[in-house]
């Protein structure tokens, strides 16, 4: 049990061009929205899809590949974390965001 850690791996599309913002200190940020699809069959046999939406955010290197090669409807597998975080929101409510920090991507090769 020692060797389990936070780990998340998808496969899925990006819902819309990525956003990417140049920090201050150098740093660049990208945050995504990732669709994952899941497909089984209900009570009468029909094939049904759910989707699931998902908040990835990357830095660095990471960062700047996802600026250059990523484009809304394309396919793409990630691994990273989760990292949950809070704000404030503006009824003065605390909000809170689970995201997916991406660590390594995976882009589908041009043919």
């Amino acid at each position: 049990m020692g060797t389990l850690r936070n780990q998340v791996r998808l496969i899925g599309n990006v819902g819309q061009d990525p956003k990417v913002t140049d920090l201050e200190s150098g740093k660049k940020v990208a945050r995504l929205r990732l669709a994952t699809n899941e497909f089984y069959k209900d009570a009468q046999g029909n094939t049904q899809k759910t989707t699931d939406w998902h908040m990835v955010i990357a830095w660095g290197k990471t960062a700047h590949i996802i600026q250059r090669f990523v484009t809304k409807g394309m396919e793409m597998s990630l691994e990273g974390k989760l990292r949950t975080r809070s704000f404030p929101g503006p009824d003065g409510n605390q909000r809170y965001v689970t995201e997916i920090v991406a660590e390594n991507i995976h882009l589908p090769k041009k043919q």
